[in-house]
């Protein structure tokens, strides 16, 4: 990843994600940063909106009153404007954040949007093949199972209503907990 060599912002957004991410959404943000670049090219916007993506489930950074996917954007913006980066480029991120978990949103709303969320679907198998060398310098550990967890956890602490509004990824997830609360594996609405 030389991109983080070469560029502050990404640096810090990659020193962030590593000191305050799970060792397996942090893999995951790694990969899916590996698998959009090689569709469009390597980005400071698209390295920060991957290796971002899932901030959000940041308990002591991230847990404000909104859906994870949004306080992520926002944290990823702050983080952007502390480096004095243009307006749109932190609007750009922002969107790719906040909307990788929106089907047929993201993949229309902007390019950065639709490689970001394509990326995601492609590291949990949803897409083009995954690529298994990729997986062993950054496993997979137990990604489904600690994501799931993590922003199921944030609804339990918040505003459920707020933090999982109906007819989105959190509420399919918080809705499959409350419906199987002594369930131990991977939440059933992943």
């Amino acid at each position: 990843m030389d991109i983080v060599k070469t560029d502050a912002v990404c640096a810090a957004a990659f020193e962030l994600a590593k000191a305050h991410l799970l060792t397996s959404i942090l893999n995951h943000s790694i990969r899916v940063f590996l698998y959009a670049a090689s569709q469009s090219g390597p980005s400071r916007n698209l390295f920060v909106a991957c290796i971002m993506h899932d901030f959000g489930t940041v308990d002591e950074l991230c847990n404000g009153p909104c859906r994870f996917e949004v306080e992520g954007a926002d944290r990823a913006v702050s983080l952007m404007e502390s480096q004095s980066q243009p307006k749109e480029d932190c609007h750009e991120v922002w969107v790719a954040i906040a909307l990788h978990t929106s089907p047929q949103i993201a993949e229309r709303i902007s390019e950065l949007a639709k490689t970001v969320r394509l990326a995601v679907l492609r590291d949990f198998h949803q897409g083009l093949a995954i690529d298994e060398g990729l997986e062993r310098t950054y496993p997979r550990l137990q990604i489904e199972k600690d994501l799931g967890d993590a922003v199921v956890r944030q609804c339990l602490l918040g505003d459920p209503k707020m933090k999982a509004p109906a007819a989105s990824w959190p509420n399919n997830l918080y809705k499959s907990h409350t419906e199987n609360p002594g369930w131990e594996g991977i939440n059933k609405g992943f």
